[in-house]
């Protein structure tokens, strides 16, 4: 996602969102300035991933707020508005409230409204660059993980369509690309909205990685048969103990990585933790529409009507995670303490 600005000074100006459900076979960019098409760009995952939805609200903010800058009334009760409609547009991920929090306090004080679209404009894009160095740092940090050579397991799209810079998951494998390792990546296709088959099986043919996409339900045979050395997967939001939630179906893979003696690995910034919550039965699992499992793309795939239980997460307890990489190294168990070292430092 970017901010093309309409004025030298940085604003008014629109985002522009590449629309991840028109991939692989359509690229389209939403061009928005409207607050309410950016909370359904977020809702509808035109937008989706952790990291980009929390700078997808940063600019989002900005673009809600540019127009009500006459009296600073005026200006705070858009604010309030605007920061709630993109607050509330899907509660799992932690990176959306996390960006809006840091954009608000950058104008604590301001009480000229011109000046305080500069420093939410300002703050949007410094959240950006720090989680492209994020990616990159991530990426190093995960490196001697990797052999060349190795096969390794991913869930759901992780790479450069969530995040600023590479990615998260899926940028360590760009940086054992960069680093010269020959990898073979195992992606599963992520129903009922196929983001492995859609997105990361796109990503890694951009790359010239080579992969495989499997059923979502070949994964426990193929962590059976030995041959995944490592899974690497990122997250939408981090208790305090470690205990994280990710694209549902990462719980079943975590359990079977275990059974298996594989190492099971998050890779997520800092950003995604939530020191506030204890623990993962904390975190809010958002329940997604039935017609996402009852129909594709128009088309009627089971009987109209019938129930659905859709959850968008599911959360993969401490115990089954060999370690969580962050822009600040390799958190190990007792995560309690090495997470809070992670974001202290």
């Amino acid at each position: 996602m970017a901010w093309a600005p309409d004025d030298e000074r940085g604003w008014p100006g629109h985002v522009e969102l590449l629309d991840q459900t028109r991939l692989p076979h359509e690229t389209v960019v939403l061009r928005l300035s409207d607050v309410l098409e950016i909370r359904d760009a977020i809702r509808r995952l035109a937008v989706r991933g952790a990291p980009v939805i929390g700078i997808t609200a940063a600019f989002g903010l900005v673009a809600g707020v540019q127009a009500h800058t006459g009296s600073a009334a005026a200006f705070a009760a858009r604010l309030a508005h605007v920061d709630e409609r993109l607050r509330t547009s899907r509660p799992t991920a932690v990176n959306l409230g996390w960006a809006l929090d840091r954009c608000r306090a950058a104008i604590t004080g301001c009480r000229e409204p011109g000046s305080a679209v500069d420093r939410l404009l300002a703050e949007a894009h410094a959240i950006r660059a720090e989680d492209e160095a994020a990616c990159a740092a991530m990426g190093r940090h995960a490196l001697p993980l990797l052999r060349s050579g190795g096969c390794y397991l991913t869930h759901c799209n992780t790479g450069r369509l969530v995040a600023a810079g590479i990615g998260t998951a899926f940028g360590v494998f760009v940086s054992g690309q960069h680093a010269g390792l020959d990898l073979t990546v195992y992606a599963g296709e992520v129903r009922p909205l196929l983001q492995g088959s859609r997105l990361t099986a796109f990503e890694l043919r951009e790359r010239g990685i080579p992969g495989y996409l499997l059923p979502d339900g070949a994964a426990g045979a193929l962590l059976q048969s030995g041959r995944i050395e490592g899974v690497f997967v990122g997250a939408d939001r981090i208790a305090a103990n470690g205990d994280t939630a990710n694209k549902i179906g990462t719980y079943a893979i975590a359990e079977l990585a275990r059974a298996g003696g594989v190492p099971f690995h998050v890779v997520a910034p800092t950003s995604t933790i939530d020191p506030t919550l204890s623990d993962g039965s904390l975190i809010p699992i958002e329940q997604r529409p039935a017609d996402e499992v009852l129909t594709f793309r128009g088309t009627s795939v089971g009987p109209d009507g019938f129930a659905v239980w859709n959850p968008a997460f599911d959360v993969t307890p401490a115990r089954l995670i060999s370690g969580i990489v962050t822009e600040r190294g390799i958190a190990r168990a007792p995560f309690g303490p090495a997470l809070a070292s992670h974001l202290s430092s």
